[in-house]
């Protein structure tokens, strides 16, 4: 299965060996490109279980692809969202089902910063995503 072109362009990013500083502040630049969620979109049916920091999704799908938007208070984890969503944006339901999260953070270089509490919010969201593609 090929890639999205944002996930590429993640990959592109992060692939050249950069400091743990610079990837953080990457990831921060990717959270801050986010389109912000309206006050009405944060809501509790939005809110994603399982994450410590707050994490809003919302599911759009069209002509058999999913497109999904998020928010968080977090400003690291809304970096970490962000890369999450340039993975599965435009994905078939079929396609969601086989993203594997540890894969693409490793991938990205990413996935040895990744606390378990964050590792576990990340799959709280994907499996939310799921969910709503189901």
């Amino acid at each position: 299965m090929s890639l999205p072109a944002d996930a590429q362009a993640a990959l592109e990013t992060f692939s050249t060996s950069l400091s743990w500083e610079q990837r953080a502040r990457l990831l921060m630049q990717w959270g801050d490109r986010l389109p912000g969620l309206a006050d009405d979109d944060k809501t509790d049916e939005h809110l994603v279980e399982g994450c410590e920091s707050k994490v809003w999704l919302l599911a759009d799908f069209a002509e058999g692809h999913w497109r999904f938007r998020a928010a968080s208070d977090a400003r690291l984890i809304r970096g970490l969202v962000a890369l999450l969503l340039a993975r599965v944006n435009g994905l078939s339901a079929v396609e969601l089902q086989t993203i594997d999260l540890t894969d693409w953070f490793n991938q990205l270089g990413l996935a040895r910063q990744l606390s378990p509490s964050r590792s576990n919010g990340l799959n709280a969201v994907l499996q939310r995503m799921r969910q709503l593609a189901g």
